[in-house]
């Protein structure tokens, strides 16, 4: 890690969020011999909103794949609400599980299910509860999101804005703790893209959740995030980590300048 990379500081929405929700150490991630990052350390606070950055294949989705437990660690260690993800099997998985909810870049709808149908699923795996307070659940997470009135449509009955809004619905739909967004923004018009920035933020507000995002969209990086985790390929680590708007202000490097003023042309002469 390079002297003065890590910025610490967070937004005022997240101070006094208390010890460490997640906490990431020495994580090395591989498929095969092929290593993509390792020696990623981090920490995440309850109540913050944390956005993972970096250039093309320095493995943003890969990291946020382990932290949810789809990937095991080469190397390292994940902590998600005190369970060790690498290690944790059988009703302590599921109990961490119950935890987390993620909402994957392309929605991951039933395409045969209404929107109402979607947001039961997690409900029906993991709850024994009466099917109408199933129904009465998602239609309320239907309604946090600005769904309420489409609950009984299908995903292709509705546009791809309203996919990503039923997605976190349904991601919400145990009340975790951590709720994980891949690419939310992908896809997605400005202004409507900028909606779910607004989303994201209300339901912290409101709900007090902790969000761990996947985006390269910098306008959205700008508006949600309290600290981004900042990923470099040609390194194969993390580089830095702070407020965006402080690591583009006072960036450690040419590269990290030229990646948050979008800047491709002073990019290209500095990517090893």
């Amino acid at each position: 890690m390079l002297s003065g990379a890590r910025q610490v500081e967070a937004r005022p929405e997240s101070e006094g969020a208390g010890e460490p929700l997640i906490r990431v150490e020495k994580l090395r991630a591989a498929f095969g011999p092929k290593t993509i990052f390792s020696n990623v350390s981090f920490e995440i606070r309850a109540g913050e909103v944390i956005v993972i950055v970096g250039d093309s294949g320095c493995g943003k989705s890969t990291l946020l794949m382990h932290m949810i437990g789809l990937y095991k660690p080469a190397g390292g260690t994940i902590n998600v609400a005190g369970f060790d993800v690498g290690t944790v099997q059988g009703k302590e998985r599921l109990e961490m599980l119950r935890m987390i909810g993620v909402a994957y870049q392309s929605g991951a709808l039933f395409g045969s299910m209404t929107l109402r149908e979607n947001i039961r699923l997690p409900l029906e795996e993991f709850t024994d509860l009466p099917s109408e307070a199933m129904d009465a659940i998602a239609l309320g997470k239907l309604n946090l999101v600005g769904l309420s009135h489409a609950a009984e449509l299908l995903p292709s009955q509705v546009s791809g804005g309203m996919q990503k809004r039923a997605a976190i619905a349904r991601a919400m739909a145990l009340d975790p703790k951590i709720i994980f967004l891949d690419e939310p923004s992908a896809g997605l018009d400005p202004i409507t893209s900028a909606s779910l920035d607004s989303l994201i933020l209300e339901l912290r507000k409101l709900l007090g959740m902790t969000f761990v995002v996947v985006s390269h969209e910098l306008p959205s990086i700008y508006t949600i995030a309290d600290r981004c985790i900042v990923l470099q390929a040609s390194k194969k680590t993390m580089v830095a980590e702070g407020p965006p708007a402080q690591l583009r202000d006072h960036p450690i490097d040419e590269w990290m300048r030229a990646f948050f003023n979008r800047d491709t042309i002073s990019a290209k002469g500095n990517v090893a």
